[in-house]
């Protein structure tokens, strides 16, 4: 059996930003991905938006670490070379009865600390995107985009600088719950045990089976998980707009938007596609990232609210993720939960449940706050 001093499962945005922080602490840290490389699922799935904060309830975590983790953000990427570039966005209303939502959605991101929003006339944001249709619109110039590849490259980057290793093709199988720390058991066909007196659990979208195959966690402290499939459909040809487009959220997710990449391609999405829950026991299987050409015709109706200029059949299947969810189909939105000792009883451990967006935004700051949780620093 190996010793080591923390484990970290999963080498997504978040587990490298938690291996980094546990490393530069002087920590003897193993970040373990079952994958071939590391952030090839949901880090990579997204639509590498940094966010402003504005969406969130006041207090909630993900509304202090996405304006915490996006001042953190800015500072790694021009530290670290990480290409990014605050282009702005524009939510906005397409009916008057929409118009109330927004003002409160401006209130919420002040509340929260974001102090640069600004309300927009219809004629004000048409003036900055002249194909946008609105009534009005609120613009938030400090939401950007990142090269979340580049990201994560220079977040390893850092962790193996202070003595992380990198584990791929190293699948959890399971664990054991010990009085001196968690005997993990992981690898391939040749397995390995380790024995780590911290682990964290930054699993993503099967954070809930780690948890749950760790023997001697407690049961009553799992949370029930759910999972919504995001199809993004790229733009043939150039979009006529340098800013992102929102329209009003829902209830599951930010609406279909137009974002933008480093080059200036337009794609859309994510929709929200609500998976079958596994049956109790059973656990977690592969996802399905096919998007089918089926879905563009209810994607066109949703943009030409706000961009009634798209032309017609300019919308192809480009890729898929999946977000882990606390709250199910007509439920209010759940907060991320950093469930640690003081929830669950077990020393030396943090579960990361529900880490959706703004994720990616957040990682630093959630990497902080899992740091503090397990050493006080």
């Amino acid at each position: 059996m190996e010793r080591i001093g923390a484990a970290v499962i999963g080498a997504g945005v978040i587990g490298l930003a938690c291996g980094r922080a546990l490393a530069r602490r002087g920590i003897e840290t193993l970040i373990l991905e079952r994958n071939e490389n590391f952030g090839s699922e949901t880090s990579s799935r997204n639509s590498e938006v940094i966010h402003a904060g504005l969406y969130y309830p006041g207090g909630s975590l993900k509304a202090t670490l996405c304006v915490a983790g996006r001042h953190q953000l800015d500072d790694f990427c021009r530290s670290h070379a990480v290409h990014h570039r605050h282009c702005g966005k524009l939510i906005v209303a397409t009916a008057g009865a929409d118009e109330e939502r927004l003002a409160a959605l401006q209130a919420q991101g002040e509340a929260n600390g974001v102090d640069d929003l600004r309300w927009l006339s219809a004629a004000e944001a048409r003036a900055l995107q002249p194909e946008l249709a609105c009534t009005a619109a609120l613009l938030s110039p400090s939401t950007g985009i990142i090269d979340s590849h580049g990201l994560m490259l220079a977040l390893l980057g850092d962790a193996e600088r202070a003595g992380a290793v990198l584990a791929r093709r190293s699948p959890l199988r399971g664990g054991v719950i010990e009085p001196t720390g968690i005997v993990l058991e992981c690898g391939g066909d040749d397995s390995l045990l380790l024995h780590c007196p911290l682990v964290i659990n930054a699993a993503g979208p099967w954070a809930s089976d780690v948890a749950a195959s760790l023997a001697g966690f407690p049961p009553a402290a799992l949370p029930a998980t759910h999972h919504a499939k995001g199809n993004y459909y790229a733009l043939a040809g150039r979009a006529p707009f340098s800013r992102l487009v929102y329209p009003m959220p829902e209830s599951a997710g930010l609406g279909v938007h137009l974002t933008l990449d480093l080059a200036g391609q337009a794609r859309f999405g994510p929709d929200v596609e609500w998976l079958p829950d596994p049956p109790p026991g059973v656990r977690l299987g592969v996802f399905d990232y096919r998007v089918s050409n089926g879905r563009a015709d209810a994607f066109a109706t949703e943009i030409r609210r706000y961009w009634p200029g798209l032309p017609a059949g300019s919308l192809q299947p480009a890729y898929a993720g999946v977000r882990p969810k606390l709250a199910g189909p007509g439920e209010p939105a759940a907060d991320f939960l950093v469930q640690g000792p003081a929830q669950h009883g077990v020393a030396g451990l943090v579960n990361l449940f529900g880490i959706e967006s703004p994720g990616l935004t957040a990682c630093l700051a959630i990497a902080d706050r899992v740091a503090t949780e397990l050493l006080g620093q």
